[in-house]
């Protein structure tokens, strides 16, 4: 070493910042050109980032102009970092982030047990738990993924820092929301899909918000259960029934956008068509009949029997399957007049019954046939 290196290498002090142009990339380190200076200086691996790097070229090139500090200051060499100006540059932008509650996009640089590696200038980590608003089981796919980060915690001197991926999905989620709640009005047909069922219903996403469709809604049909009708996934178009804003309440029906059981009643119920229907309720004047899931029509007890009857219960019973012809149809006013006594036979009464004409009477039925022969001659 010459007394001029020396004198270069002995002005320098650890702390001092200094430029300086990349000339070599070893796989260890990286030799530069310091700066107003006849030195080389020389930055070991470790200095180059804050994360873990296999081999320096993967951080810097020939050529590169850097910002640098002396960390020691040997006979020979000054020993520089890129790490720590990078850090102290990264800190000052960092915190003014985190003051600010800024979304950032960051490049996910490493998945370990827990979470997520970020390379912000300092070492960032994202807990497992606060990379999505749902449970992950393998992050291998995050590496390398560009996504988009809030700091959720920024403790400078302990050299920690926290960010969140999860709380910008949920403040999307969450704005989104409240611009559905916002637009969206009573009457609406919407395009929905099943999230979830619950004993009491389902409740089905329409674009960034859930709303509730009741079992009662779910069909124009009782509905015992909503797996019965609907399942997980389904793509089910929604009516609003209403919109509660301040609690985030919103009623859904699926019900109110399928055809009523009544819909084209006169095609499928035609006038002096026979159907079968089920006797549901038993009534003083007569007995109402179910002949499709949700039609209910009135067979007026004059239309039960032939034979005349005080009340219904005489011939007929809750349950009772009956075959039944349609007398009228009135689809706006959704009834139907219906009929047994049409479809029976009128009973012929017995012939002991019936008198002989009084002439008749002391005729033998041999001499009824004999004067039948005679005129036949």
């Amino acid at each position: 070493m010459t007394e001029e290196q020396q004198i270069n290498v002995s002005k320098f002090e650890i702390g001092d910042k200094v430029k300086g142009k990349v000339i070599k990339v070893e796989e260890k380190q990286v030799i530069v050109d310091v700066e107003n200076s006849k030195s080389d200086g020389i930055i070991p691996i470790s200095e180059l980032s804050s994360l873990h790097v296999e081999k320096a070229s993967d951080v810097v090139n020939e050529g590169d102009e850097l910002e640098l500090e002396v960390i020691k200051v040997e006979e020979e060499n000054v020993i520089l970092s890129k790490r720590k100006v990078d850090a102290v540059k990264a800190w000052d932008q960092l915190e003014e982030k985190f003051q600010a509650g800024e979304v950032f996009e960051a490049e996910v640089k490493d998945v370990v047990k827990g979470g997520l590696v970020l390379d912000l200038g300092v070492r960032g980590f994202v807990p497992a738990s606060l990379v999505e608003d749902y449970f992950v089981e393998d992050f291998s796919d995050y590496k390398n993924k560009t996504l988009t980060f809030k700091i959720v915690e920024l403790d400078r001197e302990k050299n920690r820092l926290i960010l969140s991926h999860r709380a910008v999905v949920e403040e999307e989620k969450s704005q989104k929301k409240k611009n559905i709640l916002e637009s969206i009005q009573e009457g609406q047909v919407l395009d929905g899909t099943v999230q979830r069922l619950t004993d009491f219903g389902a409740f089905v996403d329409i674009g960034g918000v859930d709303g509730l469709v009741h079992v009662s809604q779910l069909s124009h049909e009782h509905v015992d259960k909503p797996s019965d009708v609907v399942s997980e996934g389904d793509k089910v178009k929604v009516k609003v029934l209403s919109v509660d804003r301040e609690n985030e309440r919103i009623s859904l029906s699926i019900k109110e956008t399928l055809p009523g059981p009544w819909s084209n009643i006169r095609e499928k119920a035609p006038k002096g068509s026979v159907l079968e229907g089920v006797v549901k309720r038993l009534v003083s004047f007569g007995a109402f009949v179910e002949i499709f899931p949700g039609v209910e029509g009135l067979v007026h007890i004059s239309q039960i029997s032939h034979k005349h009857i005080a009340t219904p219960h005489e011939v007929l019973k809750e349950g009772q399957t009956v075959k039944v012809k349609v007398l009228d149809v009135n689809e706006e006013e959704q009834r139907l007049s219906l009929s047994i006594k049409e479809l029976e036979e009128k009973a012929v009464p017995a012939v002991e019954e019936y008198e002989l004409p009084e002439e008749a009477k002391g005729f033998q039925l041999g001499e009824v046939i004999g004067d039948q022969l005679k005129k036949l001659k």
